[in-house]
């Protein structure tokens, strides 16, 4: 349906949630600025005006005054997000609440797959307690998705075993299980394992020297930035900081 200009010029009350204010570029921040202040905008090829009620809730797991010294996030765009700011601790320092997480993404997973939802053992809720969680919710409902689709809770309990490559993250290579004497798939898993963990590695250090900027990150490491969002939660790297989130009203 087509908008009249009557329509544009008048004031559209939404609110918008912004997931990794920090890695959106200085441009973009810029932009999102004027609109913020400005609460109106033009749309691209358009010459109308576009006024907003617009409200803001941003989130990042960034270093903020890290990032506000190295100009990594503006200062003003800062200040004008932070009307409002909670500190969400890591999955792992709120262990009380995996049991419902764990209860409202089997719900989930079963309506949208339309598969019955599975049993929540005392062992599966046990493991799930141990595991750190370096990917928060995200892992979690990942995990929950798996485990919904493959419905085998010995290997959904076997995935949740701490295995650590030496620089942080934590994955579970496919040649190391059983009695963890031999590699299970003979040489072409132990390959598989050797592949995974120097990955692992190398993603983390590029992470490192990029003070995790993610798209600085895949550029070096010549992948897309998909790619390398997919391969940081497949191995469960972390960033070992608190995450903030940022709420604002313009």
């Amino acid at each position: 349906m087509a908008r009249s200009a009557k329509d544009e010029a008048e004031a559209e009350a939404i609110s918008k949630a912004l997931d990794e204010i920090g890695e959106m570029p200085p441009s973009l921040q810029a932009k999102l600025l004027h609109v913020l202040q400005d609460q109106q905008f033009s749309r691209l090829g358009s010459r109308s005006v576009v006024k907003v009620d617009v409200r803001i809730l941003a989130a990042t797991n960034i270093n903020i005054p890290e990032a506000l010294a190295n100009k990594r996030l503006r200062e003003d765009l800062y200040y004008r997000l932070n009307a409002f700011t909670l500190q969400i601790p890591p999955l792992r320092e709120r262990k009380e609440e995996i049991p419902v997480l764990l209860k409202h993404f089997m719900t989930q997973m079963s309506e949208q797959y339309a598969r019955p939802p599975l049993a929540l053992s005392p062992e599966l809720l046990t493991a799930c307690a141990n595991y750190p969680w370096p990917g928060n919710l995200r892992e979690l409902n990942n995990f929950v998705k798996r485990y919904g689709v493959l419905g085998d809770e010995k290997l959904a309990i076997n995935e949740l075993q701490p295995r650590t490559d030496g620089s942080g993250a934590h994955f579970e290579p496919a040649a190391v299980r059983g009695n963890g004497s031999e590699p299970a798939g003979g040489l072409k898993g132990l390959a598989r394992s050797a592949k995974d963990e120097a990955e692992a590695e190398a993603i983390s250090k590029a992470l490192d020297e990029t003070n995790w900027n993610r798209k600085q990150a895949a550029v070096l490491l010549q992948i897309s930035y998909k790619a390398l969002l997919y391969k940081i939660r497949q191995y469960g790297i972390a960033q070992a900081k608190s995450t903030h989130k940022l709420s604002a009203g313009a």
